[in-house]
């Protein structure tokens, strides 16, 4: 059976060539790599890579860990996560969690038993828990999406607060008086900030707090659409809702259009992620777009870089969003203008 050293001879090169051709492609030229496949084709040479991966102490693949992968907007970031990782030569293993922490921490184990090489958190929980208890800045762990408040790894978000507040700040530019917000899970950083940046816009525009239109939800469709039936029934029901996602925006336009209410017309509905279905609902949803994309190559580089030693202090990456205003907000009546 041949081997690296006969496939080394054969194209001229050494064999360190040979397993930098095999194991990073990227770091040997065209011209190169070239003469190594084609020796590897002659000799019939099949390269155990795994045997390598273990002797190097890198397996090539990093762990993504997801609360749940039916949200369409983590869908996008695996996607951007993917392609980063093709491009960089690695490998993504895609753990569904369920948001359990269990879970998050048995897969984090990946790591020390050398089945993967670092860990991308979605969430704003640490997996790897007590090690961390020193403020350890070299755990292979980015956090990227919903983060945590105080950490030492890489991370990767939102200014929800300043966007949640654009949102309403376009909802009061429409004439609105009464809007409530549909919250996502109450453990969640995104649902905190979320309703701070609401607060901020209402404080700015001397416009009392309301605790009644405040309505629970779990970004979820259902939540959206149990949420807007209460609002609609109130004595004094919302003009406007911010919902703090677009498939929870998506539930409430359809609960709103059952009980023969018109959006935006009697009520206008904002979201938040400007996900796939958001143009193409009815009406058109008005929503904060996030480079979901970017979240998740972003998030991929850093944890690379940080694993490859080119990171030396854990960078706080803040990306941009934007107000994307459709046909789902409209103004508000003279009524409410004037209230």
């Amino acid at each position: 059976m041949s081997n690296n050293r006969e496939v080394a001879k054969l194209a001229g090169v050494s064999v360190a060539t040979v397993s930098r051709a095999l194991q990073k492609p990227e770091l040997v030229s065209l011209k190169t790599r070239n003469k190594v496949l084609s020796a590897i084709k002659k000799l019939d040479y099949r390269p155990n890579l795994m045997a390598a991966k273990f002797r190097s102490g890198k397996s090539g693949n990093l762990v993504v860990l997801v609360p749940t992968v039916a949200n369409l907007f983590f869908a996008r970031v695996i996607s951007g996560m993917q392609e980063e990782a093709h491009k960089r030569s690695y490998s993504i293993l895609l753990c569904n969690t369920f948001g359990n922490p269990e879970m998050e921490e048995g897969y984090a184990k990946m790591v020390h038993t050398f089945q993967a090489d670092g860990v991308i958190q979605l969430r704003a929980y640490n997996p790897f828990g007590a090690e961390d208890a020193g403020g350890n800045a070299a755990l292979p762990m980015v956090n990227a999406c919903e983060v945590l408040d105080d950490t030492t790894v890489p991370t990767v978000a939102l200014d929800n607060r300043a966007a949640a507040r654009a949102m309403t700040e376009h909802l009061l530019q429409l004439g609105h008086r009464r809007i409530a917000v549909i919250k996502g899970p109450k453990s969640s950083p995104l649902t905190r900030d979320r309703l701070a940046g609401y607060r901020d816009a209402l404080e700015e525009a001397g416009i009392a707090f309301d605790e009644s239109l405040l309505c629970p939800g779990d970004f979820t469709l259902h939540s959206g659409h149990k949420a807007a039936g209460v609002l609609i029934d109130l004595n004094e029901r919302p003009t406007a809702i911010f919902c703090e996602n677009d498939e929870m925006a998506i539930g409430a336009i359809q609960r709103i259009k059952q009980s023969g209410l018109r959006v935006p017309d009697d009520i206008s509905v904002a979201g938040f992620d400007d996900i796939a279905f958001a143009p193409f609902s009815d009406p058109p949803l008005t929503t904060i777009a996030q480079p979901a994309e970017e979240f998740g190559s972003t998030a991929v580089s850093l944890l690379i870089d940080l694993l490859e030693g080119r990171i030396k202090k854990a960078p706080k990456v803040i990306l941009p969003f934007e107000l994307v205003v459709r046909a789902s907000t409209g103004p508000a009546s003279i009524e409410e203008t004037l209230q």
